[in-house]
């Protein structure tokens, strides 16, 4: 029976009114604009009860709501596009951020709920995911028309724990921006929110991404992916429901055991990433095998790749919005024996990872080259080994037992973290049509053991 969910507030927290606010709405970049009707980005933190490093206890849900609510206050206010809309400029065919002191004006929309059947310590630690219970700990964005708003918070008073779930608009953070969010949010909850802004304050400044064509390159990607603004219905082939998700977390030593076998045949060594990507392909691969791919059938990995540091000039580390580029592997893995395979698959990222490095922007128009391949036989990388998910969202009573991105969309997609249980451990969260998820685990645990 899945688990239900009762709001018992909705309420709108505050800009504080001393907050710096851009003068003028934000114009997205062709990089954000890419994401205009794109599924928003969902994640939900499980907190239990004593599961926090030192085992320490959640406070009283009144106080965990409360300490929640003022804290994200302080975080909007250095975050500000968090806290405003994505709007139309008809009169010149722009879609911006307003986060100016009229666009911040509604506040975040913050939801507190609770859920009497919802257990915190089972769905922190079930590597299964229970798919409805996790759709219920999230709100949803009313983003199908502008202006829509940028976020939204829901925390909810579990059976043993407490969940907070965040919904953000994707073509206002990408994945490490959201990640950057979350650390200043949790340091404010914390009470080093000052320390946390000292150390690392983010840039908003769209103009900082250079790209050839400019504002007029941004204009032509809304036309072309949302001709129908200010209408922007989400791309109805990007939703695939009835896909079984589970999360595998490997420790350091297994992460040590794989890249061991991927070593001699790649130089330099292989990262997490390329590692962990090497082995989902391949899992990928034998799984739908031979039901959905044949001998002989090109398959390919599908990633984004952090740009930040890459563009010309950069809009450096601390940039706050959608600065990713398209990334395609190709290869032929049914040819090989699983050693030989992964290892192939393992020097073709690679290989796409250092392509990325010096070409960055080739791909910068990654749905169309998303739209030229068979959906079928593309494996979807998204998320990082870096993002430092479980150490950045301390709120005060210990990391979460668990973290995952409730969106994930498509037959074959792997969701990639910082693993919870020490430096150098990756947690992968797969989804897959339930028919190939038996035979993917068993694949993919064999290349670590």
């Amino acid at each position: 029976m899945p688990a239900s969910v009762k709001v018992i507030e909705e309420a709108r927290v505050a800009v504080p009114a001393a907050a710096a606010l851009p003068a003028e709405p934000l114009r997205l970049s062709a990089l954000d604009a890419l994401w205009i009707t794109f599924p928003l980005i969902q994640r939900v933190l499980i907190f239990a009860d004593g599961d926090g490093d030192g085992g320490s206890a959640v406070p009283p849900f009144a106080s965990v709501v409360a300490a929640l609510r003022a804290s994200l206050a302080e975080t909007a206010a250095r975050f500000p596009p968090l806290a405003g809309k994505v709007v139309h400029q008809p009169s010149t065919g722009d879609a911006a951020v307003d986060c100016t002191e009229r666009g911040v004006a509604g506040g975040v929309r913050f939801l507190v709920a609770e859920s009497d059947d919802a257990d915190a310590a089972r769905l922190g630690e079930d590597p299964d995911h229970d798919v409805e219970a996790f759709a219920v700990l999230v709100p949803v964005l009313h983003a199908g028309e502008l202006p829509a708003e940028t976020m939204a918070a829901q925390v909810t008073r579990l059976r043993g724990g407490v969940a907070l779930g965040v919904a953000a608009h994707h073509a206002v953070v990408d994945g490490r921006s959201l990640w950057r969010f979350l650390q200043a949010w949790a340091a404010a909850c914390r009470g080093e929110g000052e320390a946390d802004a000292a150390a690392a304050p983010p840039a908003f400044d769209r103009a900082a991404v250079k790209l050839p064509g400019g504002e007029e390159l941004a204009r032509s990607v809304l036309r072309k992916y949302a001709p129908n603004l200010p209408v922007a219905t989400v791309v109805g082939v990007l939703i695939r429901p009835n896909l079984s998700r589970r999360t595998f977390t490997f420790s350091a030593q297994q992460m040590g055991r794989l890249k061991q076998r991927i070593a001699g045949h790649t130089s330099p060594p292989p990262s997490s990433f390329v590692a962990v990507a090497a082995a989902a392909w391949v899992s990928f691969v034998r799984a739908k095998h031979p039901s959905i791919i044949s001998p002989g059938d090109e398959v390919t990995l599908f990633f984004l790749a952090d740009v930040r540091a890459r563009l010309d000039p950069p809009p450096g580390d601390g940039y706050f919005g959608t600065c990713v580029t398209g990334c395609l592997a190709r290869d032929l893995l049914l040819a090989e024996d699983d050693g030989a395979a992964v290892a192939a698959a393992a020097a073709a990222v690679q290989a796409e990872v250092r392509r990325a490095a010096e070409q960055p922007l080739a791909m910068w128009d990654w749905m169309e080259l998303v739209g030229r391949v068979d959906l079928e036989r593309v494996v979807n990388m998204t998320g990082s080994t870096r993002f430092p998910a479980y150490d950045a969202s301390d709120f005060g009573w210990g990391p979460p037992s668990r973290t995952e991105l409730v969106t994930m969309n498509h037959d074959g997609q792997v969701v990639l973290l910082a693993g919870k249980g020490g430096a150098g451990a990756v947690q992968a969260s797969v989804s897959i049509h339930q028919a190939h998820m038996d035979a993917f685990k068993a694949h993919f645990l064999s290349y670590v053991s």
